[in-house]
């Protein structure tokens, strides 16, 4: 059963019974899940002569291995964490590999809008994990 099912709802939030790895690891997965699955998606780019069957081929091959540590992090997170948030987690760490791959890989850095459009979507993962005043009395 998922941490915040568990925990009666007039309770405060306050530090978990579990080890921080029960909480860090399932993060550090999708960590490495979505630098694959940008490899993945996004790094055939770079190779645009390349044919269209063999960047298929390539990217399946490379996104087998984001399933490896996808599949985990979901099942190891959902001890922990709700599917709700553990979906808000990976869009955070998608959002932050992305930028880096972009400007690092792709050579195609942010713009000022990027950054504005990504703290928007920061304060809306906030709210995902935000349980309300009720939930400290």
């Amino acid at each position: 059963m998922p941490y915040a099912a568990r925990r009666p709802r007039h309770s405060p939030i306050t530090m978990p019974a579990q080890p921080l790895n029960a909480f860090l690891v399932p993060v550090l997965l999708l960590l490495g899940s979505n630098i694959f699955m940008t490899f993945a998606w996004y790094g055939h780019l770079k190779y645009k002569h390349a044919p269209l069957l063999t960047v298929i081929l390539v990217s399946w091959g490379i996104a087998f291995f984001e399933y490896m540590l996808m599949v985990p992090a979901n099942r190891m997170g959902s001890a922990v964490y709700s599917v709700v948030q553990l979906k808000t987690i990976q869009e955070i760490i998608t959002l932050v590999v992305f930028a880096g791959f972009s400007a690092w890989y792709l050579g195609q850095p942010l713009k000022w809008n990027h950054y504005a459009a990504f703290a928007l979507i920061v304060g809306a993962a906030f709210l995902m994990f935000y349980e309300g005043p009720a939930a400290a009395s």
